[in-house]
């Protein structure tokens, strides 16, 4: 599965807030999750990133979508809806902060398909949702770029593999 990636949408009992973490690397608030490695599964790959992310362990509750790119900017993504077993928000090499923010008040600085997926997780569909990822692409690189130029350049850092953790 190499290429592809794994997002989750942890949601508090009452759905009304979900958790974020904020990246070292591109310090913007995301959804945790990341790549799958060699040898792993989307299902190991998930409760990985998230414990390693935001230091909760979580069970998966069900898979919400699998996401096609369109560009480079983006890999193939599994989305799955989480939740909390035990831990406690611990910030860590990946990320520099972690919340619970209310979904009708989510950050400034969430950038696509982030929204979206929250969007998705909220719906409880039946059905397995699989969308292109429309969000991620060079026209909103660029639109972005005018009005964060440090955040975008760092994003593209990081596609090279070059990390700037602050």
């Amino acid at each position: 599965m190499k290429n592809h990636s794994v997002i989750a949408v942890v949601f508090t009992k009452n759905r009304q807030e979900v958790l974020l973490i904020k990246r070292r690397d591109v310090p913007v608030w995301v959804l945790p999750g990341g790549g799958i490695e060699k040898d792993e599964t989307a299902l190991g790959a998930i409760i990985r990133e998230v414990k390693e992310e935001s230091g909760f362990e979580v069970k998966i509750v069900k898979k919400i979508g699998e996401y096609t790119p369109v560009n480079k900017l983006s890999k193939f993504t599994y989305l799955f809806e989480c939740e909390i077993v035990t831990g406690e928000a611990t910030s860590s090499s990946e990320s520099s902060d972690v919340k619970f923010f209310e979904v009708k008040k989510l950050p400034k600085l969430i950038p696509p398909p982030y929204p979206m997926w929250i969007e998705d997780g909220l719906k409880n569909e039946k059905e397995v949702i699989q969308k292109k990822l429309f969000q991620v692409n060079y026209l909103e690189l660029i639109k972005q770029f005018f009005f964060h130029p440090i955040l975008i350049v760092r994003f593209l850092l990081s596609k090279i593999g070059i990390t700037i953790n602050t």
